[in-house]
C-alpha cells in the first residue's frame, strides 16, 4: 500500500494557479451639481452607456491635459448647452458602472448665462428636480450623496 505524501506545515495546498491581482484602473471624470434659485438640481437622463436611461448629474471623462473643473464644465455645456463656472469642490467619488471604474471630481458649478436647459450630446433629456423628488425619478445613492454635498455647500456660500 502506497500511502500520499503528507503536508509538511507551511505547506500551501496545490491548486489552479491564480492570476496576479492588479489594482484597477479608475478613469477620470468629472460632474457638476447645478443648483437653481428654487434649490432644484439639473439632472440629465443618460442616452449612451453607462447608465443609459438612468437620470444623473451631467458630467463625464475628463480628456487629456484637461482639469477636473473644466470638464466638468464642457460636460455641462455639451449635455444641457448651460455655460457655467465652478465654484466649489465636492471631492472625489469612486464608482462603477458596466465593469468600468470611475473617479468622479464632483464640483458645484453655477450657471454663466440665463439659458434654458436643452438635452445636448450624451443626454436623452434634462429636468429640474427637487431633492425630495430625487429617490422615485431612480437617481442612485451615490449621486444622491453628492447632490446633497452640493446643496450644503450652496447655501453655506450664500450663493
Amino acid at each position: 500500500m502506497t500511502r500520499a505524501p503528507q503536508a509538511e506545515p507551511g505547506d500551501e495546498p496545490r491548486g489552479e494557479a491564480k492570476p496576479p491581482t492588479t489594482p484597477r484602473a479608475l478613469l477620470a471624470a468629472a460632474g457638476a451639481v447645478v443648483v437653481d434659485p428654487l434649490e432644484r438640481v439639473l439632472l440629465v437622463r443618460r442616452a449612451r452607456p453607462p447608465a443609459i436611461g438612468e437620470w444623473s448629474l451631467p458630467g463625464g471623462r475628463v480628456e487629456e491635459g484637461e482639469s477636473p473643473g473644466s470638464a466638468a464644465v464642457r460636460e455641462l455645456r455639451e449635455e444641457t448647452t448651460i455655460d457655467g463656472r465652478v465654484v466649489a469642490s465636492l471631492g472625489i467619488v469612486e464608482i462603477e458602472r458596466e465593469g468600468i471604474a470611475f473617479a468622479i471630481h464632483e464640483f458645484l458649478v453655477a450657471t454663466a448665462s440665463e439659458s434654458a436647459a436643452r438635452a445636448g450630446d450624451d443626454a436623452a433629456d434634462v429636468r429640474w428636480a427637487h431633492r425630495d423628488e430625487l429617490e422615485s425619478l431612480g437617481v442612485r445613492a451615490d449621486a444622491i450623496a453628492v447632490i446633497d454635498r452640493g446643496l450644503s455647500k450652496r447655501r453655506a456660500l450664500g450663493s
